[in-house]
């Protein structure tokens, strides 16, 4: 066997799972990129405003939803385990209740 297919069938679900999703928020952010230089393109054209507002509430969308989607793939590793319970150690992973409060923290 070859080294790259050692290396490939050496990858865990997880791994895969977090490589997909490092994927797609890189690809977000690279859209995200292109509407924000089309909108920095309109208004040194002095385009329509409206268009300008409403391409730029694309982008920050966009960037808010990249953001999220960073928070989401980085807290999968800290889930408390949910038979351990409130037997966790303080310095444990997180639990649902502690992820959801951290998520609407930052709406």
């Amino acid at each position: 066997m070859t080294e790259a297919v050692t290396r490939a069938e050496a990858v865990t679900p997880a791994e895969a799972t977090a490589a997909e999703a490092q994927r797609k928020i890189v690809n977000r952010l690279k859209r995200a990129q292109g509407q924000l230089a089309a909108v920095i393109g309109a208004v040194e054209r002095g385009g329509d405003c409206r268009a300008v507002v409403t391409q730029l509430s694309a982008v920050s969308g966009a960037i808010d939803r990249a953001g999220f989607a960073i928070i989401a793939s980085a807290m999968r590793d800290c889930l408390a385990d949910p038979v351990a319970g409130d037997h966790a150690e303080p310095t444990a992973k997180l639990t649902v209740d502690e992820l959801e409060k951290l998520f609407l923290s930052l709406a």
